[in-house]
């Protein structure tokens, strides 16, 4: 899966881009045999809602056949947003395939009469 990765208000480093990448490989096995058409991910730093503190934001667009899936999450570490936003994909992705395959059962049913 090809991921387009950027940084707002943060270096993007090496360890960082890492672990986006081995997160949204684990995604893969949840997709299966769905083709992933392009995967954005972008993470940032938060300047303007909170009073104290950094607030890191990850953000993840999925485009799939027929449907975008987008997930952000905001945290305080900006490892903890992107496993959120890994776990929120997740179940995402498992509704989504399960949306597909009760639109293919419906589908094969009005053929038997």
């Amino acid at each position: 899966m090809q991921i387009n990765i950027k940084a707002t208000k943060i270096e993007l480093n090496d360890a960082i881009r890492g672990y986006i990448q081995e997160k949204m490989d684990m995604l893969e096995k949840y997709l299966g045999s769905v083709a992933v058409i392009n995967c954005d991910v972008e993470v940032a730093m938060d300047v303007n809602s909170q009073q104290k503190g950094e607030i890191f934001r990850a953000e993840v667009n999925l485009n799939l056949p027929g449907k975008l899936i987008r997930v952000e999450k905001t945290e305080k570490d900006l490892y903890k947003a992107i496993d959120k936003v890994k776990d929120h994909l997740i179940r995402s992705i498992k509704r989504y395939k399960e949306k597909r395959a009760d639109k293919k059962r419906k589908s094969g049913d009005k053929n038997i009469v």
